[in-house]
């Protein structure tokens, strides 16, 4: 155990030199499995820090990481500190133009490309006077390699001693909501962060275990996985792509789960299918004698019979769904935070789950309500120093006062837990006049089983309409059934929601709102402006549909 987490570097070096042989990183390929040690990944980081740091010309430390998660996507990082750089990682999932744009922003003098799916599309987007590494899952194999500088390069023997308040990373996001912004996060947070979380994530546990697979350039996962257990001493399991993930989680069988609800809703789905739907499962969980045996057999089948943690996070859960998997035996704890403050805002104690708000505020995070807009704002040692190259945003982001503006609006009770009520930029105004916030009306939408996702918009129109994607459920149902089944839940919801709230129409869209049409973020939360956009032109004539649930009208 270490008395007092350092950096993400001094911490694996601790580790490194005091269990050496302990297994740091696995990654799949295939059946088989590439194991790293601690030891061994040591190595490799001090050989390619070496070469980044003759690299790295007089004043310039920003270096670029552009790949899918994996083992080399970890050294990567750790090399770059190493070398006394600041990390830059980018989302494997930009287009050319997306990367060519973050790219000349960062200012980033070198690119580490590893495991992506179109580097042949996206790679003409790169500056010409950009230097290239590639990791052996790169498919590129010309220019500088991994392996030629491992071969080639000796350890790098003096290593950097950052002060707190410098720079380790710029975590760009995921741009819900245009343009994304370089969040500069430094050292002193850093280390602040995995102290606060010390004891709420378990970190003192022997042989921890987590298993990596959501977007490493996000700051949960960032968090959660590689800062987290790197500080444990733990072990990070990868996962080699969406086919091969339940076989890489049950092979991980992780200590500490990290999910956002689109895959605990996933998770649901597929047990729900297994067993033969929800009264089958609820008859089975009712009889004493077996429901141990079933819980345990679920846990097993999903890889997480010997989680401790588990943590959702980056969007809205229903409480439906929590209270869904406390009945297998699996307590999900939300958090709650923002890339600007690493994350760490809040956290579900797993003692006393409070359904309805999304964790409590974390004991050295001061936090208020903004009386005027109830948006939430607060002050730790973690927060963001600003917006990379942004001044004005910068200034934008904190009160005059010096306190971290999040942009939700949230109430905060007598015992520290806080609600999400909406976002302040989201609301929009109808055409009475009214501001509605879409995020309450959205959550109560997305407890229902034949609901994927659900967006509420209502700019210039009477009354607000919600669109929606069928999940897997309702996409088995008739049209005759769900427009039944919709209208029910119109009903039910309405009478909880202000006059100016109610919902005129629910609109089922043919297409679902993925990553690669734009309308998710890598994250898998709606990006609200993309998916306005995309059906603003037909608010109109669905507002004017005689029928109240409309299956898409679109030329």
């Amino acid at each position: 155990m270490i008395t007092h987490y350092q950096s993400n570097l001094e911490n694996f070096l601790h580790w490194a030199k005091h269990q050496p042989n302990r297994l740091y990183l696995r990654q799949p390929i295939g059946d088989q499995y590439i194991d790293y040690s601690y030891s061994a990944a040591a190595s490799e980081v001090k050989r390619i820090a070496q070469f980044i740091q003759n690299n790295l010309k007089e004043g310039q430390k920003n270096v670029g990481i552009l790949s899918k998660n994996s083992a080399h996507w970890m050294m990567a990082d750790l090399a770059i500190a190493a070398a006394g750089g600041i990390s830059v990682p980018f989302y494997a999932t930009l287009t050319k133009d997306q990367l060519n744009q973050v790219l000349v922003h960062s200012d980033c003098q070198i690119l580490i490309v590893g495991k992506l799916d179109h580097w042949e599309k996206i790679k003409d987007g790169i500056p010409e006077h950009i230097l290239l590494i590639h990791t052996p899952e790169s498919s590129e194999k010309t220019g500088v390699q991994w392996a030629d500088i491992l071969e080639n390069t000796p350890e790098i023997q003096t290593l950097p001693k950052p002060k707190p308040e410098d720079i380790a990373t710029i975590v760009y996001t995921s741009g819900t909501t245009g343009m994304p912004k370089g969040v500069m996060i430094t050292y002193g947070g850093i280390e602040a962060g995995i102290n606060m979380a010390r004891e709420i994530a378990l970190l003192d546990q022997p042989n921890t275990r987590f298993i990596s697979y959501l977007p490493l350039c996000h700051i949960a996962e960032r968090n959660f996985v590689e800062f987290a257990a790197t500080a444990a001493g733990g072990t990070i399991y990868f996962v080699e792509n969406l086919d091969t993930f339940a076989k890489n989680l049950a092979n991980a069988r992780p200590t500490h789960f990290l999910a956002v609800p689109r895959i605990w809703a996933k998770f649901q789905e597929g047990i729900l299918q297994k067993i033969g739907g929800q009264k089958k499962l609820s008859l089975l969980l009712s009889i004493p004698v077996i429901q141990t045996l079933i819980q345990k057999k679920i846990q097993k089948g999903l890889g997480l019979d010997q989680t401790k943690l588990a943590v959702t996070g980056a969007a809205p859960i229903s409480a439906e769904l929590m209270i869904w998997f406390q009945k297998l035996g699996i307590f999900i704890q939300e958090a709650y935070g923002m890339t600007e403050n690493m994350g760490l805002n809040a956290v579900m104690p797993r003692n006393q789950i409070k359904l309805g708000s999304v964790g409590r505020i974390h004991p050295d995070c001061e936090t208020r309500i903004d009386p005027e807009t109830q948006e939430i704002q607060m002050r730790a040692p973690y927060n963001s120093t600003g917006y990379f190259k942004e001044p004005l945003l910068t200034q934008e982001l904190f009160t005059a006062d010096g306190w971290l503006k999040t942009g939700d609006q949230g109430k905060l009770d007598s015992e520290g837990f806080i609600s999400i009520i909406g976002r302040v930029k989201d609301n929009f105004k109808t055409a009475k006049g009214h501001y509605v916030a879409p995020a309450p009306i959205e959550n109560k939408l997305n407890t229902h089983e034949l609901i994927e996702q659900v967006c509420v918009v209502g700019i210039n129109l009477p009354q607000p309409i919600a669109l929606v994607v069928l999940s897997a459920l309702g996409k088995s149902n008739t049209a005759t059934a769900i427009q039944d089944a919709f209208q029910n839940l119109r009903n039910e919801i309405n009478p909880l929601l202000k006059n100016y709230e109610h919902l005129k129409k629910i609109v089922v869209v043919k297409e679902d709102w993925t990553i690669e049409n734009e309308c998710l973020t890598p994250t898998m939360k709606i990006k609200r402006p993309s998916i306005e956009k995309k059906y603003q032109a037909y608010f109109d004539e669905w507002y004017a549909h005689p029928e109240t649930i409309i299956y898409e009208l679109m030329n």
